[in-house]
């Protein structure tokens, strides 16, 4: 049966799932539409809204964004899609869409990650960036080569990128369409870590990122966001510290640390 999206286009073949560890403490999203490089559609996009949706009411402390292949994370928007919508299409739906779907992964309350693997182009690189925290393979590639079709960044690619490497190397990957490697894009800040071993670099995130006492950690994540926003740390910090100090996990936090021992944190 051939899916119709909401412009009116027929739907290309693609899928969003997510599935639970066995603790439900990391969920992870999989975007599947390899045969494409996982170009991503209208109807990918609602789904991918739908499976956030779907994971900030749930147990999850940890969110993996993954797609599928080796040869690339993400090259971006279907150009076959996107190219043939009439210019109030493009406004209501496609960007819009994408700014709603991705706005809400950068929203969700847990900690997120990018498991990036292969090209991450245009939207790829915008989903990727949407992520609390990015976790590149050596052989990763990154751009925005929007330009080059005589549009621009879309779904948030000239605020988030000029966030995390600054005004001047946004402007260098946009304006010459030019890729870097994964090493450049940690040195930019553009990814947290470059690993061989992709997983076992994802493990450690991980592990890492369950150790910490939940509430207190996505408090941090809100204060963070905030900040980046211009809020006033002073006044949020004295606010949050309050609020975290009533916690169990608080508690349980000073009393491990007494006893020099680890802590079983309850997210309560």
């Amino acid at each position: 049966m051939t899916s119709t999206c909401p412009s009116g286009f027929p739907a290309a073949s693609g899928t969003v799932t997510v599935r639970a560890s066995a603790d439900e403490q990391v969920a992870t999203i999989l975007i599947d539409r390899a045969d494409q490089l996982n170009a991503l559609t209208l109807d990918l996009l609602a789904d991918l809204d739908d499976a956030l949706a779907e994971i900030a009411d749930s147990p999850a402390r940890v969110v993996l964004v993954r797609t599928a292949g080796e040869k690339a994370f993400c090259v971006g928007a279907d150009i076959k899609v996107f190219s043939r919508l009439a210019p109030e299409e493009m406004w209501r739906r496609w960007i819009a869409s994408g700014h709603r779907t991705f706005d809400r992964l950068a929203g969700l309350p847990q900690p997120t990650i990018a498991v990036v693997d292969g090209l991450a182009l245009g939207g790829g690189l915008e989903l990727a960036m949407s992520c609390d925290l990015r976790i590149a393979h050596r052989r990763a590639e990154f751009g925005l080569p929007e330009t080059g079709l005589g549009t621009i960044p879309g779904w948030g690619g000239t605020a988030r990128l000029t966030d995390l490497a600054g005004p001047s190397r946004a402007k260098h990957l946009i304006l010459t369409r030019r890729r870097i490697d994964a090493d450049t894009a940690l040195a930019w800040g553009v990814v947290n870590s470059v690993a061989d071993d992709l997983e076992a670099a994802v493990g450690g995130f991980v592990r890492d990122l369950l150790d910490s006492a939940p509430i207190a950690q996505q408090v941090a994540k809100q204060l963070v966001d905030a900040a980046a926003a211009g809020a006033p740390s002073s006044v949020l910090e004295a606010i949050a510290s309050g609020f975290t100090a009533h916690t169990a996990d608080f508690r349980e936090g000073v009393r491990a640390f007494t006893a020099r021992a680890t802590p079983q944190f309850q997210g309560r």
